[in-house]
């Protein structure tokens, strides 16, 4: 399987337009403009928010003895799927989407539905860097999700359908290919996974 390309902030391409300054109820403007090269670029106000994303992520880990990525927040939407089999002290696998400069993540106890009519619980846990995307090895013993991580599946997604509690997708994966569904309990954390008919 070939690795996702993760471009950094640096390569994002500028985008030209017209400097919009429009202000949230908070008074704060959601696009900071900045010239660069003659050329307006325009970065989205929302990236320290997603920076507050990952701090349960990088609060979790020890990065002198994982060799989990640090990350960064991601530049756009990007559509990046993938789903990494964890044989951590339970093996389950963590289904991850990009959305919003980041991995939204949740862990599936059993082996994801190929087919349909197989349901499985899917527990959302922290945003994840884009970085991950192609991260497989051993976590050491003694650090959070400590044991070894092999991707399992990959490829693309698109964007179906996006609620607070529901969310619709066509995976374009390996092993998953279809539209699926990710739907949320009362609980907050804990949603169902299936592929639709």
């Amino acid at each position: 399987m070939k690795s996702f390309s993760i471009p950094k902030v640096s390569e994002a391409k500028p985008i030209v337009a017209t400097i919009v300054c429009c202000c949230l109820a908070t008074k704060e403007p959601s696009l900071i403009a900045s010239k660069l090269k003659g050329k307006v670029l325009h970065i989205p106000v929302e990236r320290q928010s997603l920076k507050m994303s990952l701090k349960e992520y990088s609060r979790k880990r020890n990065f002198e003895k994982t060799s989990e990525p640090k990350g960064e927040i991601g530049m756009g939407e990007g559509n990046i799927y993938v789903i990494q089999k964890h044989s951590a002290m339970h093996l389950h696998y963590d289904l991850r989407l990009e959305m919003s400069g980041v991995l939204k993540s949740w862990a599936i106890p059993k082996e994801p539905p190929i087919a349909f009519g197989i349901r499985r619980l899917a527990v959302q846990v922290e945003d994840h860097p884009i970085e991950y995307a192609n991260f497989e090895g051993r976590i050491p013993e003694g650090e959070y999700g400590a044991g070894t991580v092999e991707i399992w599946d990959r490829g693309t997604y698109r964007l179906i359908d996006k609620k607070e509690d529901k969310l619709i997708v066509e995976i374009n994966g390996g092993r998953l290919k279809g539209v699926y569904v990710l739907v949320r309990f009362k609980d907050q954390k804990n949603w169902l996974f299936f592929k639709k008919k």
